[in-house]
């Protein structure tokens, strides 16, 4: 049986790889990657604000589940985006923006300056939360998450100069004023047709071995941090190269 991790070894990873004093930290988490902790995902919730600091403010992508009609305070957050999402969005003193396919969730005191406005469509360029979140010095958080999991590479794809650009349009329902069409560049599959597979995965990959990326445990994980204002150029620099 697996050792329970405990709240106050957490936060010394946390701050030994570099949390403390971050803020706005964006956060992309693997529950079982971490392992299991004393108090549950509600803790580490707990853990990662107590690293942070009295000023800091947590983000996480929440999203939906696109099988329901979408209500922004009770849709259950996208599966694929991992458990500790859910959790997070049920907490008392987490904002939710109220976008049916880039809904965010904030805690902390520049959480209603990420979070809103947010355009209804290209919901993650101009105006975006991406945007300002960059635009406030944010910091992404990594903890055992596939190394395609970098939502922050959404607003540099629409920054990037690439002919051709992939768009979509998707048709949601919204539980109080019903069906809703959005377009957007196509955050799903990529902006473009790629042949050497998923190119968020090589870009991540190009990123870390330039040296931008602090990694350390966490927990039983392999943790990154690193800075959106480091991140967001190379992503858009590696893409007017690459695709």
């Amino acid at each position: 049986m697996d050792t329970l991790l405990i709240h106050g070894s957490l936060v010394g990873q946390l701050r030994e790889l570099g949390l403390a004093g971050r803020s706005p930290v964006m956060v992309h988490a693997s529950l079982r990657k971490i392992g299991p902790i004393e108090g549950g995902a509600d803790a580490l919730i707990d853990t990662l604000l107590e690293a942070q600091g009295s000023r800091g403010t947590l983000v996480m992508p929440l999203g939906a589940e696109e099988d329901a009609p979408f209500n922004a305070l009770t849709s259950r957050a996208e599966k694929d985006i991992g458990a500790l999402a859910e959790v997070f969005r049920n907490r008392k003193d987490v904002r939710v923006n109220d976008h049916v396919a880039g809904r965010f969730g904030a805690i902390g005191p520049l959480r209603r300056e990420i979070l809103e406005p947010i355009p209804l469509h290209d919901y993650y360029g101009p105006g975006s939360p991406l945007e300002r979140f960059t635009a406030l010095g944010g910091w992404v958080l990594r903890l055992g998450a596939d190394q395609n999991t970098v939502t922050l590479t959404h607003w540099a794809e629409y920054l990037a100069d690439v002919p051709n650009k992939l768009t979509a349009r998707r048709r949601y329902v919204r539980a109080d004023t019903g069906e809703q069409w959005v377009d957007s560049l196509d955050d799903s599959f990529g902006i473009v047709d790629w042949p050497h597979g998923d190119y968020f995965t090589e870009m991540f990959r190009d990123f870390i071995r330039e040296g931008h990326v602090r990694s350390g445990k966490v927990g039983n994980c392999h943790a990154e941090l690193f800075a959106a204002g480091t991140y967001v150029p190379f992503a858009v620099a590696w893409m007017e190269k690459n695709l």
